[in-house]
Order: C-alpha cells, then structure tokens, then sequence
C-alpha cells in the first residue's frame, strides 16, 4: 500500500511539473526569429533576447527561461546544467556555453533508439493521430504542415498561446524532436477544468474519424492531462469524458492518457551521454532517489528533453526541461505506435499493446519501452 501511495504522489508531481504555467515565457519586441536548424548542428541563442535581470545564483532544476546569466560567477557544471530549465533566450557565460547548447541539442533526440528507425524511412508516415490539449499556434517549423485539421473547444486570446501544446506537438510529431515526424495529426483545443471540453473534444475526433476512408482512420489519442485519479484537473463532468472514451474504443481508437488511475504511461529519464540505450533510461525522475515503479505501466523518457514553444504568434523557439511530467509521455508513446502502425496498420490496439509490453526492457520492476525491439517484433507479424 505505501508502494502505490508514493507511485501516485509522484504521477501527481510529474503532472504539476509538466502543467506549470509558463509565467516566464520572454516578452520581445519584436517577431523576428532565426530559421529552424538541422538537428546536426547547435540551435544557437538569438540575439534578440528579452529584458530580464541577471540571475543571482542558479540551483538545481531551477527555471532560468530568458535570463542573462553573463554574468553570474557562480561555477557551473553539466550536472547543474542538466536539471534546468532553459530556452533558446537564456544568456550564458562564456566558460559554459557550448556545455548548454550540447545539452540543449541531445535533448532534441528522442532516444532509445528512434533516430536510428527514422534513419530507415519507419517515421509514422502514413498513419494518422490525434491530439487533445491546450490552445496552439500552427506555424512552428517543427510541426508547421503537420496538422490535418485544428479545432477549439477552449479559444484563446488573440496573442498567446499555451505552453502546452506546442510542447506534445513536437514530442509527437516534431521534424527534430518528435518520435514520429512523418504522422499527421488533428489538434483539438479543450479547456483544462472542465471534463466536458476533453469529451466534447473527444466526440469531434470520433465523428470526423467516421468520415474518413481506410487508410487514414484516426488510429490514436495523446491526451496529456490527467482524466482521472488523484491529480486530475477535473472537477465536474466527468461522466461526459468517461462515456466519449468508451465510443473512441468502440471505434477502434486507442486513447493515451496519463490518467493515475487506470493509465498506462509512466516516466524514465534518458541518459544524455548514451540516449538511444533503454537499459539507461532511469525509472522515475531526476529528483526521486525511492522510485517503486508500476509493472502495469510502460515506462517513457520526459526528462532531459527539448521541445517547440510560441508563446507569441510568430515567436517560434525551443526549451529544455530537466525535471518533466507525466505529460510529455502520451505524445512519445502515441508516436512510437505510430511507428508499428506504419509496418503493420492491420494490428489492432490490443496486439500492438501486447507487443510495445512484451518488448520492454525490465529493469528493477519497471518496464522501459524499447522502440526498436518492439519494431522488429512487428515486422515478424506481418
């Protein structure tokens, strides 16, 4: 019993971590911003960086989004650097530079080996997905072209956007950061209190999915919040989300949730100095020394990752977090399914469940998704 109470205390911090709001997200001037670079090369900082003081003293998984740090004396090292928050914005010292923006890059690969899949044509073409999250601009080179068809059920102001959802869009089909870059995905935008908004949201993908020919069926759902169990944001309506969930499986679409209930997803950390081995990907999150992980869950990376951010309307740019939440799960694990999908579209979501499981890595209880072991056990079902 007190193994479940801390596993659920943690997926309620991983939830909180990731749904944080961005209260330090850089106000500019004005809209001008470098062109995407290839993910070889280092996402340099732009000139044109927010007015904000320099920091002080800097401490482990602190959030130093759009700050100067030039001049801070405060000595720092990878370690340090690996636990924050920054952004394309954050200013820093000379001596450290290259040791952020080397961080900043690995945290742009998926890992577990899904680069290597990519590199092979398997990258989710062919095979479409859906999204139900917060507000999103659709012009981020990262997934801009991507998106099928973008509906709200929550509406945003004119100017800003989430820090939500330009975030799962790219772990899920980001051209540089995204498990799977060659799916294609509707994007519904729901509110975040009200469950309604989710199965209203839910409904939509469902009946426009009936619209579609074979072929381009809506094949899954990335819901990155918690519908249900401790933690959930949710406080009325829930019947509503309930009931649009169990259309979704009778339509044979399979919804990711990071749901503390009765939700499959959990979290690992990636080793940034060796990202594509899953035996590396540490159960649990960086702070967490007690980690009792769930072996009915499959457990993907959250931390040490980059991903796309526009607060403004044409202010497109990346962040790294060091500390993530259970949010970023559902968009990774939506896209590694992708990935089986486009080998096999014939498997069904109960098969290909059984495969993702069966191909994990054990290690200490936890299972640890294995991209390209869970690849080749598809391709011998075809």
């Amino acid at each position: 019993m007190k193994k479940i109470f801390i596993f659920i205390s943690i997926m309620v911090l991983l939830f909180i971590s990731a749904c944080f709001p961005e209260n330090s997200a850089p106000v500019l001037e004005t809209s001008t911003q470098e062109p995407i670079l290839k993910p070889t090369k280092i996402v340099s900082t732009s000139t044109n960086l927010p007015i904000t003081a320099d920091a002080n003293s800097i401490q482990p998984f602190q959030d130093v989004r759009g700050r100067r740090l030039t001049s801070l004396e405060q000595a720092f090292d990878e370690s340090l650097i690996l636990t924050l928050k920054f952004n394309t914005y954050t200013k820093w010292p000379e001596s450290v530079d290259a040791t952020a923006q080397r961080i900043f890059q690995a945290g742009m690969n998926p890992g577990l080996g899904v680069r290597a899949l990519h590199e092979e044509g398997i990258n989710g073409e062919g095979v479409t997905v859906a999204i139900i999250d917060q507000t999103l601009f659709l012009d981020h080179p990262e997934f801009t072209h991507k998106i099928i068809e973008y509906q709200e059920f929550a509406k945003s102001t004119a100017s800003a956007a989430s820090y939500h959802g330009p975030a799962v869009t790219s772990l899920l089909v980001g051209e540089n950061t995204g498990t799977a870059p060659g799916a294609r995905i509707y994007y519904v935008a729901a509110g975040a209190q009200d469950a309604q908004s989710y199965g209203d949201a839910l409904n939509w993908i469902i009946d426009k999915n009936s619209q579609l020919p074979d072929g381009e069926k809506i094949r899954a759902v990335s819901v990155s919040t918690v519908t249900s169990g401790p933690g959930t944001p949710f406080t009325k309506n829930l019947d509503l989300w309930r009931t649009a969930v169990e259309r979704a499986n009778d339509a044979g679409i399979l919804v990711i949730d990071c749901a503390t209930d009765q939700g499959i997803v959990a979290p690992c950390t990636l080793d940034i100095d060796h990202p594509d081995d899953p035996s590396r990907c540490t159960p649990g999150l960086p702070i967490i020394d007690n980690y009792y992980p769930d072996p009915s869950r499959i457990h993907v990376p959250v931390s040490r990752r980059t991903f796309a951010a526009e607060s403004y309307k044409g202010i497109n740019y990346y962040q790294y977090i060091g500390l993530g939440g259970i949010s970023w799960s559902a968009p990774y694990l939506t896209g590694v399914l992708a990935l089986g999908w486009q080998i096999n579209p014939q498997l069904t979501n109960e098969q290909i469940l059984d495969i993702l499981f069966e191909t994990a890595i054990k290690q200490d209880g936890a299972k640890i998704i294995n991209p390209p072991a869970f690849i080749e056990a598809i391709k011998k079902t075809q």
